[in-house]
């Protein structure tokens, strides 16, 4: 049995929340495939963020507990016998990523990006004062 009446229900709920608020499409409107020609066509995803205070439901210390030992039980689960290397979770492979990137100097920030992120902070106030000063500004 691959999957159960939970992994449906939250699928659902996050469908819901991708599309429904934003009347985004869905389903196979978002295939990534022209199902008449074969051929690959615009996926136009829609997204939700949410963001939740912890601190009214538990502490901050106790939920970084709790969920460390969530991820390291899920890092340690039993491999498919097929499978290779350490069992990764959401976002890992990014984060070591990135600290190998710093590690070997830094990231690359394209011209183009440096000129738009420069700009954006040109015309708000508050980001005048905060960056007063970009990384790649010499």
């Amino acid at each position: 049995d691959m999957g159960g009446y939970k992994g449906y229900g939250w699928a659902t709920t996050v469908e819901l929340l991708c599309t429904a608020f934003q009347s985004g499409p869905f389903g196979e409107d978002v295939c990534g495939i022209d199902r008449k020609t074969g051929k690959p066509k615009p996926m136009p995803l829609g997204h939700f963020f949410l963001a939740i205070d912890i601190e009214p439901l538990c502490g901050l210390d106790t939920f970084k507990e709790n969920a460390g030992k969530l991820v390291n039980a899920l890092r340690e689960s039993k491999k498919a016998p097929n499978g290779g290397g350490r069992i990764f979770t959401a976002g890992e492979k990014e984060h070591v990523a990135r600290g190998e990137r710093f590690g070997q100097g830094g990231l690359t920030v394209p011209v183009s990006l440096q000129k738009n992120m420069a700009d954006l902070r040109d015309k708000q106030e508050s980001l005048k004062t905060k960056y007063a000063k970009l990384p790649f500004e010499e």
